[in-house]
């Protein structure tokens, strides 16, 4: 599991708090690099032996250009930068790969709210859905976590455990058989969706939305179970990965050979501490292959490591948390009682075990600054004719200059005149509207736009006005073309049989609005006139 020391760092105090990080050992810098380490110091000081115990003069010629030209051209090696921009790739995606971890938290809180039912057959359902879950994502980690694996590395582990039946077991052995290529871990979450569906159509779910809103959750955690599955197959490109082994690799191979001590007169080769430890050479081993050893380390986060996530306990804590929220907590909660600030409606500052605790507020940072050059210089103008209640705070400036270029949109509105004795209703002339509105004057226009300039309702409420004043016209007409009906049906005769012999079809009516009088007949109205006609 990760190692966590974020209480050890909390407060930092005099030199630092990083220094009591240095003493520990477990998924320490020394741990990782103290073997590779050994290895380093070990090839150096063979080759320093070889260089002043064994070789004779000639050999010692050549094994002194040798050193020379190590260290002349060691440095051209961008390790640095190759390095660096790794582990940055390498620590994003570790973090990627835990925040794709999902969790059953927000769906079990989906499935206790709206899976109703305290009976047994709910409970069941609640409970199956969550187990499904759990299982649909340990079956996820069984394919990418080695600890995991060991755990549970066949189907009868799973139903030892209780994640999974053996009916169930069965069902998805026989599908491995069928389709071997993929990875079954959706069949659960397939079954719950469809548990879901069921405990809509039973009326547990009290709505359509409420369905599709589960349906989303359970969505978002196969997505996290498939990210997951994305994170193992697809690797960081391996030919960057061998750039930057070979790089670390080849850099201390000849810093090997560069960093030895000669005999010479340069001061640069034949320093004395060198003679005996080599200081630096270790610290930059240190750095660089600790850096190496990070990325090794963080690139898959799924393994055996020190710092790698702890699956199993998730896998322990998933369940038992998802059993607790759509069972044990399924519509409980706590006796409602008034808090104690219900007469203070909230209460002014919390209180703290000890008063010297408790700090200022947090003020911004521009609270404190020194204005007053600033102020000083500017003297606002301040009108001495005009009091204040005198002054018109409504008129900005630039406001008639700007106010010819705006664009008034004016709604034509229709007019119903509904006559009594007569069915018909006529309508107002669009035409007519146009023209003598065009005639009218810019101070009539004035005299017009002036109280809408000063009221309170804009261009929306207007409009929403005059919409509704058409709304209720066409009521009326509507009501007055069925009072016209009822009319009709009462004061005229019974209409006689259609002779079969009639040329004119009853099918072929003339249009219920005449073109030259520009009014509406209704149906009663145009049988009257043709009965009228007849005789």
């Amino acid at each position: 599991m990760t190692v966590s020391y974020t209480a050890e760092v909390a407060t930092c105090q005099r030199c630092g708090c990083f220094w009591k990080l240095l003493a520990r050992w477990r998924a320490s810098i020394y741990k990782i690099i103290w073997f590779d380490l050994l290895i380093f110091l070990f090839c150096f000081y063979a080759m320093a032996f070889l260089y002043r115990m064994t070789l004779n003069e000639n050999d010692r010629r050549f094994f002194e250009d040798l050193v020379r030209y190590c260290r002349n051209h060691g440095a051209l090696i961008p390790l640095s930068f190759v390095l660096g921009f790794y582990v940055a790739i390498i620590v994003e995606r570790w973090w990627n790969q835990y925040i794709s971890v999902p969790w059953p938290d927000p769906l079990a809180v989906y499935v206790s709210t709206l899976v109703r039912g305290l009976d047994e057959h709910g409970r069941l359902m609640r409970r199956t859905i969550m187990r499904y879950v759990c299982l649909s994502l340990t079956m996820v980690l069984t394919m990418i976590s080695p600890g995991v694996k060991r755990r549970f590395p066949t189907y009868d582990y799973l139903v030892d455990a209780g994640l999974l039946n053996k009916n169930e077991a069965t069902i998805i052995a026989a599908m491995d058989e069928k389709f071997p290529s993929h990875f079954k871990y959706w069949m659960p979450i397939m079954w719950a969706s469809s548990i879901m569906t069921r405990a809509r159509k039973e009326g547990r779910i009290w709505d359509d939305f409420s369905l599709k809103s589960m349906i989303d959750e359970l969505n978002k955690f196969r997505y996290g179970c498939n990210m997951l599955i994305h994170y193992d197959t697809i690797s960081v490109p391996l030919v960057y990965t061998q750039v930057v082994t070979l790089a670390v690799y080849t850099y201390f191979l000849a810093a090997i050979f560069g960093h030895q001590y000669i005999y010479t007169k340069e001061d640069s080769y034949s320093n004395r501490i060198n003679y005996y430890f080599p200081v630096f050479s270790t610290l930059e081993f240190f750095f660089f292959m600790g850096w190496l050893k990070v990325a090794e380390t963080l690139i898959c986060p799924f393994g055996d490591d020190d710092d790698d996530f702890d699956l199993n306990w998730a896998i322990d804590r998933n369940l038992q948390v998802s059993y607790l929220i759509v069972d044990e907590m399924h519509n409980d909660h706590p006796t409602l009682v008034r808090d104690q600030y219900w007469d203070e409606v909230f209460p002014p500052e919390l209180p703290y075990p000890d008063e010297s605790q408790r700090h200022a507020p947090p003020e911004p940072s521009t609270a404190k600054l020194d204005l007053s050059k600033i102020t000083s210089t500017y003297i606002p103008k301040v009108p001495t004719t005009t009091t204040t209640d005198e002054i018109d705070f409504t008129n900005f400036d630039g406001e008639d200059d700007t106010y010819d270029h705006e664009l008034t949109i004016k709604f034509a509105s229709r007019r119903f005149n509904i006559h009594r004795s007569s069915s018909s209703i006529s309508f107002a002339n669009f035409s007519q509207l146009v023209s003598s509105q065009s005639r009218v004057d810019e101070g009539e226009e004035e005299e017009i736009l002036g109280p809408t300039r000063s009221t309170s309702k804009d261009d929306f409420d207007r409009l929403k006005e005059e919409r509704e004043r058409e709304r209720h016209a066409r009521q009326l007409q509507h009501a007055a073309l069925a009072l016209d009906l009822i009319k009709e049906e009462l004061q005229s005769p019974t209409d006689p049989p259609t002779s079969s012999n009639d040329p004119k079809p009853s099918s072929s009516r003339p249009p219920i609005r005449t073109s030259t009088s520009n009014q509406t007949q209704t149906d009663k109205s145009y049988v009257n006139t043709s009965k009228t006609q007849n005789h």
